[in-house]
């Protein structure tokens, strides 16, 4: 897989994307390492350049602590995108799905993707706001849904809501025990 073709195919054509992922062995070392490592370090790095850089402090924190909130972010990009992805397993035959971990996490990866490029925007404290198209991610979710986890096309709005609000409680959870043990806020 060639990261560029794969990040253009998902975002331009998931139609015709899916199915072609759905053919593909989900190793998680491998998405891991050469597509979670990449690019969930862009909203980590872009927003450390622009807390730091370009402007818009994170409150009270010095360079070294927009570092270490950088370094959370990251770290936990992989955290959420596992855990979420076992979700995404263990909802499945609720959803009469095919329970398979490796499909699971190709669906939670690359559903994030829009998530992950759009961090782009927070280079420019005045840009954040367009961090919002990651919402196309959703959309990547319910279309990956069918070929990747073979989800009845009729049940799959319903399994995209539910893991989406999985997803949000999982975010809070873990941006509330970040801050609980290091008190450092995780919204950048």
């Amino acid at each position: 897989m060639n990261l560029v073709e794969r990040v253009k195919g998902i975002i331009l054509s998931p139609k015709t994307e899916w199915p072609v992922i759905a053919g593909e062995p989900g190793d998680a070392g491998y998405l891991f390492s050469n597509y979670v490592a990449i690019l969930a370090a862009i909203p980590a790095v872009c927003g450390f350049i622009g807390s730091v850089i370009v402007g818009a402090p994170i409150v009270g924190a010095p360079i070294v602590g927009a570092l270490l909130v950088a370094v959370i972010h990251y770290v936990l990009a992989f955290v959420n995108v596992y855990i979420v992805a076992l979700i995404v397993n263990l909802l499945a035959p609720t959803f009469n799905s095919q329970k398979s971990f490796a499909s699971a996490l190709k669906v939670t990866v690359y559903s994030y993707t829009p998530s992950w490029l759009a961090g782009v925007f927070l280079l420019i404290p005045g840009l954040r706001f367009l961090t919002i198209l990651g919402l196309y991610g959703l959309y990547l979710l319910w279309l990956g849904l069918p070929p990747v986890m073979k989800t009845p096309a009729e049940k799959a709005i319903w399994y995209t809501i539910v893991i989406v609000v999985c997803a949000i409680v999982v975010a809070i959870v873990l941006g509330a025990v970040i801050t609980a043990i290091i008190g450092v806020r995780m919204f950048m």
